[in-house]
Order: C-alpha cells, then structure tokens, then sequence
C-alpha cells in the first residue's frame, strides 16, 4: 500500500533541510542516513545491509534475485542480512523529491534487546523467509521515526536520547509483521542463521573458489537443505550471489581504483577475462569498458 501524501510534512521538512541536494547523507545520528532523488533514476546495483529503511516521499523498487519489490510514501522495507540487489527510484520530481531515511540495524542490539524481551518463538514456518520485506509503517513507528530525525536540530540530546528511539524503532519492527525475519535470522542454528552465516563467509571469500559441499558443511547443513534455505532467504543461489559479489566488487575497482577490466576481473576471480565480461555485460546491460566510460560520463555531468 502507497499513501498518496506525506503524513508528516514535519518530517518531510527536516529531511529536506538535512538532505540539501541528492544524494546520500549522513547524519550526526552514526546509524541513520537521509536518501534525497529529485528525478526517477536508472537501475543501479549495489548491496543493501541490515536495515529499516523508511520512506518519506516518493516510491522506489528493487530487483532481488528475479523478484521485483516496490514501496512508497509510508512503506518501509525490512532488510534482514547483506543482499546484492538492483534499485532505482521510479517516483520523484524537484518539487516532490524522493526522500528514504535509512536506520542501519546493529546486530549487537539487536541481540542485546531480545535478550531483555519476551516475543514469542517464531512460527516454525517464518524460518528460511526471504530476507527482505515491505511493510506499511503504523502510526507508532512513525511516530518513533519523526522524534528520531528531531533530535537533528537538539545535537546535544543526540548521545542520550537517539539509542532509546533506535531501540524503539527496532522494537516495533521486531513485534510487527515482518519481525520473524528479524528474530530467525539472530536465532542460533535456525536455517535463516546458517543461511546469513554462509552470506557473510561469502562476503569475506568471494574471490575464492566456491564449492557448494564445503559451504554447506561449514554451516552444518546437507546440500540440498543449504540450496533450499539459501535460494529461500537470498532469491539466489550461492553461486549467484557469488557473482554479484564479484561483479559488483569488478565495478567499484575499475570506477574507484581506475584497474582495467582485466585486472579487476582477475582480482575478484575470474580465470577468463571473457568470461568476466559476459557476466558483466549481462548483468550491467554493457561492456565493462562501455559501462564504466558511461558511469564516469555521469559522475563529471553531477
């Protein structure tokens, strides 16, 4: 569901003044960023990290595997553990520019606050859910958002009072709908853990050779089991998600670093420097040579 106002022009208000042009901005708040796009933008690949990301205006989709998830003005999206996916923003306008703020979800915390909570265990079923969802926001978690981005303009009651709301938010998106994906994914030896295990020892290892059998047996599980509960939570394969870690590391190093694609293709992995661009190519919709000029080309018009 899209509301089609913003229901709090006060916090619309302050993420204009703290998000001056577009872009993304930190705030004095080390966990909470502001997203501002005042045009829809072209897909672009990047990955998204636990998070409770909030939108004020506008709408937004993402493609997670093969899935496509679309959200707007009053939705928020509950991301569970590290996804590579494409976004772009499909409703913005210099008047009515999109406008996200993005609270990262700490798992220290996380962990620290259901241990001093009583949620009910999780449905058997909720375990090995995909780890991203959308949701609409309910008044209080909206309430708790707009008291969060004031104490932007109180710095001084930054430090006491912006853990007490975080905490807040993170209580109400563990008790709503969604809070499953949450709590299975922190529950020791559940399959959405062993699942965000192996992610993170694919983030660390990606440039490796990738044997499903190991993989699967580092996190104590069967094979078929693993692919199941992988593809489950990540809409992919290992070896799909492997890819785009590559794929998307290959990007940051040739636009970042300036290394020539077959430096960089070899630095992530690849044996074969036609076969890193024909990954490339088919996921970016271009050579690396084209893709990164256009990329750059871009980057000197902003």
């Amino acid at each position: 569901m899209t509301l089609p106002f913003s229901p709090y022009q006060e916090i619309v208000d302050i993420a204009m003044r703290f998000a001056a042009g577009d872009g993304e901005f930190a705030t004095d708040i080390g966990n909470l960023h502001i997203s501002r796009r005042s045009k829809p933008s072209d897909p672009l690949h990047s990955s998204y990290r636990p998070c409770f990301a909030f939108v004020l205006q506008g709408a937004k989709s993402l493609r997670l595997g093969t899935e496509l998830i679309s959200y707007g003005t009053g939705d928020y999206l509950l991301t569970s553990l590290d996804l590579p996916v494409a976004w772009r923003v499909t409703e913005a306008s210099p008047e009515v520019p999109h406008l996200c703020l993005g609270l990262a979800i700490d798992s220290e915390k996380l962990l620290e606050l259901l241990s001093r909570i009583d949620i009910p265990s999780p449905a058997a079923h909720t375990d090995g859910q995909r780890g991203m969802a959308v949701n609409v926001a309910p008044p209080e978690l909206l309430d708790a958002a707009v008291r969060l981005l004031r104490l932007l303009d109180r710095p001084g009651d930054i430090p006491a009072m912006a853990p007490l709301i975080e905490q807040e938010i993170l209580y109400r998106v563990l008790t709503g709908p969604d809070g499953a994906r949450l709590i299975n994914i922190a529950t020791a030896d559940s399959h959405s853990n062993r699942v965000a295990r192996a992610v993170a020892w694919l983030k660390e290892n990606f440039a490796r050779p990738l044997r499903i059998e190991d993989l699967a047996d580092r996190v104590s599980m069967s094979v078929s089991s693993f692919h199941h509960h992988f593809k489950s939570v990540t809409a992919m394969t290992p070896v799909q998600y492997q890819k785009q870690l590559r794929l998307h590391e290959a990007r940051r190093l040739m636009l970042v670093e300036r290394l020539d694609a077959g430096t960089a293709g070899h630095r992530v992995g690849y044996q074969s420097p036609s076969q890193f661009s024909r990954e490339y190519s088919r996921l970016y919709g271009a050579s690396p040579a084209r893709d990164i000029d256009g990329a750059r080309e871009v980057m000197a018009a902003e």
